[in-house]
């Protein structure tokens, strides 16, 4: 897709409007309802579908089924995510009414690293063709760790702050406690970071880590960096909404790991057969129709079998539950008659 440099900055001056108005409404620290968070999600995600329906109109058919690949994939991608920003707000103790703060200030982080990833992978891409093998080899690798990862069934309370995060606070200091939304206050004539700075930060820099894998990911949907960075853009604005309306069904979402490990190992395997098309060898190429077809199917099966896991795990503990105190009932009548 042929993109002008007009359009490239019509879409980040659109993109910043809504990030502003975004912001704007969530200025005053609040705790988020689920309607609330409700209504914005579908907004976004209506917008995400305007934005590829307008990419078809003005565009191509090719276009706008990248997009819609590239959101749903990232969009996913993004689910998986939240998990770990459960775990940082509960290991900062961030205040419920702050959280909405923090998401956004660190997705926007978040947005910019991941356009700088973007740029440096559009720029290897363009004059390193055999990328692509790396890159598809490295999601294959990610897929078949995630998958151990599963079957690990690691600790929830495993988040540890990186080296970044632990210089920081090292070389600024923080406060002991929360000063509303302030991220900077004086203590004893020092200037140093209050934890809600800390928060944004590790919700930002974390995404790093992200990004390695959802990058690489959407790249192998599309090769095209507007709609590699408008699929990432659209997918992360609506997640701070995302992580109110779901946060309670992360948990319930048992095989989320093992469907987002089909689809990073299904894009992998599509990098590899374009690379080796690319470098001459007859292979067949995965279209976009079907690339669109195999990560919705198995979004909506990983779904399904998640929230049937987690029903028959909540009714086996619920009859564990109710059985335990009549067989302690039994123990104490014998022990009574043995008396």
């Amino acid at each position: 897709m042929d993109v002008s440099t007009t359009l490239w900055v019509l879409t980040i001056l659109g993109l910043g409007a809504l990030i502003a108005i975004d912001f704007f409404i969530g200025r005053k620290p609040h705790d988020v309802s689920v309607k609330e968070a409700g209504i914005w999600s579908i907004v976004w995600i209506v917008l995400a579908a305007l934005f590829g329906i307008g990419l078809l109109i003005w565009g191509n058919s090719q276009a706008s089924g990248e997009f819609f690949a590239g959101y749903i994939t990232e969009k996913s991608l993004s689910v998986d995510n939240l998990f770990v920003f459960v775990l940082i707000m509960a290991k900062f103790s961030v205040p419920s009414h702050l959280q909405q703060r923090v998401l956004l200030v660190g997705v926007l982080i978040a947005l910019v690293l991941r356009a700088i990833f973007i740029a440096a992978g559009a720029a290897v891409i363009a004059n390193f063709s055999w990328i692509f093998y790396i890159f598809g080899a490295f999601l294959i690798y990610t897929a078949w760790k995630l998958i151990q990862e599963a079957r690990a069934d690691e600790d929830e309370d495993d988040w540890e702050e990186n080296r970044l995060l632990k210089s920081v606070e090292k070389k600024f200091g923080v406060a002991d406690r929360y000063h509303g939304t302030k991220l900077f206050i004086r203590s004893n004539g020092k200037r140093i970071m209050t934890p809600l700075m800390i928060v944004m930060l590790a919700i930002g820099t974390t995404d790093i880590l992200f990004a390695l894998d959802s990058i690489p990911a959407i790249f192998g949907l599309t090769q095209d960096p507007y709609i590699v960075f408008t699929a990432n853009a659209f997918a992360l604005m609506g997640l701070r909404q995302l992580y109110f309306l779901i946060g309670g069904l992360l948990k319930k979402l048992v095989h989320l790991s093992y469907g987002l490990s089909v689809i990073l190992g299904f894009i992998g395997v599509k990098l590899v057969l374009h690379a080796l098309h690319e470098s001459g060898v007859h292979v067949p190429e995965i279209s976009i129709p079907f690339s669109l077809a195999v990560i919705g199917g198995v979004l909506v099966v990983t779904t399904i079998t998640s929230l049937i896991a987690s029903k028959r795990q909540a009714e086996r503990e619920a009859a564990e539950a109710s059985t335990t105190p009549a067989a302690e009932a039994g123990e104490s009548e014998k022990d009574s008659v043995g008396a």
